[in-house]
Parts: C-alpha cells; sequence; structure tokens
C-alpha cells in the first residue's frame, strides 16, 4: 500500500496500491458496511428505510421555498446519519417525523410548518396558531427602529 486516506466525506477509505511483482499501480475504496435500517409505522407494521420518502416529503414542504436542493440532501443525510450513530436496526416513523420537523425548523419556518401540519394532522386553525405561537418564543422577533433622521 502506498497511500491510505479518508474520501467521501468520511464515508470510505481510499487506498493507493503498488503490485510488488509488476509495480502496477490502482486505487481501491473501503466503506464501513451499514446495517440496514428498518422503520416501526404507526400501524406496527414493518418496512425498510427509504431515504426517498423522507427527501419526498422535505421536497413538497420546501415546496417554492427559498431552500436548496442541496440543502435539503444534506437534511436527509444528517437525518439517516443520526438513526446510524444511534446504533439501533429499527426507528419508528414518529422518530423520523420529529427529526425532519427539527431539520425543517432550523433551515425554513413556513417548511416547518407546512410538514408540521400534514404530520401532526392539524385539524383547525387554532392547532395551526399554537404551531406559530411556539415558534415565535423559540425565535424572538427583530424590531428594525425607525431612523429618527428621516
Amino acid at each position: 500500500m502506498v497511500d491510505s486516506r479518508p474520501s467521501q466525506d468520511g464515508r470510505a477509505i481510499r487506498r493507493r496500491r503498488e503490485c510488488l511483482k509488476c509495480g502496477g499501480r490502482y486505487t481501491t475504496y473501503e466503506y464501513v458496511e451499514q446495517s440496514a435500517l428498518t422503520v416501526l409505522k404507526s400501524d406496527e407494521r414493518r418496512e425498510p428505510f427509504n431515504r426517498n420518502k423522507v427527501l419526498h416529503g422535505i421536497k413538497l414542504a420546501c415546496n417554492k421555498r427559498p431552500v436548496s436542493a442541496k440543502q435539503m440532501e444534506s437534511m436527509v443525510e444528517t437525518i439517516e446519519a443520526d438513526i446510524h450513530a444511534s446504533g439501533r436496526n429499527e426507528v419508528s416513523s414518529a422518530e423520523i417525523g420529529e427529526m425532519v420537523i427539527s431539520k425543517l425548523r432550523e433551515v425554513d419556518e413556513v417548511a416547518y410548518i407546512r410538514f408540521a401540519s400534514v404530520y401532526r394532522d392539524f385539524q383547525d386553525m387554532n392547532e395551526f396558531l399554537a404551531e406559530m405561537n411556539k415558534l415565535r418564543k423559540r425565535k424572538p422577533t427583530v424590531r428594525v427602529k425607525p431612523n429618527p433622521a428621516e
């Protein structure tokens, strides 16, 4: 082996190798094998984790919002990495939903409210208002004072 270094944001190890007989060089990549994640649905069914489902929900919430595709993909990657880091092979759909809500709250308040309204099954305007009031309490509004010189 000639060289070894992390690659692909730490998800792989790139190794540069040299054949002792012919001197030819080649590159190999080693990946950590992650066990398959299972999602426990609210009706007790189990299904394989599908990152595309998570991404689809985020995309719907972020429709016509100033959230880039890269940001959305990053949210999904973080959620998936957090689940793997927990060391569990099974996670409830409720936990995934709360993780998505948490990420959206950080990125875009409108997308957060959209997702929360569907995910938490808001039934009326009062539930929207209650959620918006929680959001206001978490994040103080910035008020711009008028300039007296104007």
